[in-house]
């Protein structure tokens, strides 16, 4: 028997700039993760936009929370400023355009995204949400316990690595 894991629909709010600085043709910045609700519909679609600044509403976002996961949930509510992570790509066909591919609460999961190069930004988490993750994580994480390990100095040479 399956158990159902714990999710939101989020919606994921991003600005993009023209040409901020000389260097630049656009900026895109991550503004916000916001409950996602019916009436958003499900193509992304401009709240805003005065041909130098543009807003877009990108819905249709689900996170799960996974046992597995249970880490990385924790460090980032332990990292004393819970976030949302958004990852992120540029439109290889319109570089204009920018869309968000995934949301996460994972610290760990962020950081493979890091690794693997992709763009990743964060905004921060309400507190409503915050105690959502708080008891997920109180329910299905168990930190390992520390354990010392002797500096080889100390060992053997027949122990030493």
């Amino acid at each position: 028997m399956s158990e159902q894991r714990p999710f939101v629909k989020v919606a994921v709010v991003m600005e993009r700039e023209a040409q901020p600085n000389r260097w630049e043709d656009w900026r895109f910045t991550l503004l916000d993760v916001v409950p996602d609700e019916p009436a958003f519909g499900h193509a992304p679609r401009a709240l805003r936009d005065d041909g130098k600044t543009r807003r877009m509403l990108h819905p249709g976002f689900t996170l799960e929370l996974f046992a597995d996961e249970g880490e990385g949930y924790h460090l980032n509510l332990t990292s004393g400023a819970p976030v949302w992570f958004v990852m992120w790509r540029i439109d290889d066909e319109d570089p204009s355009q920018a869309r968000p591919h995934a949301v996460s609460l994972s610290y760990n999961e962020a950081g493979r995204w890091l690794d693997a190069q992709e763009r990743v930004d964060n905004v921060p988490l309400p507190p409503p949400l915050r105690e959502w993750l708080q008891a997920y994580v109180d329910a299905h994480y168990r930190p390992e316990p520390k354990q010392r390990r002797r500096p080889a100095s100390f060992l053997p040479p027949g122990e030493r690595k």
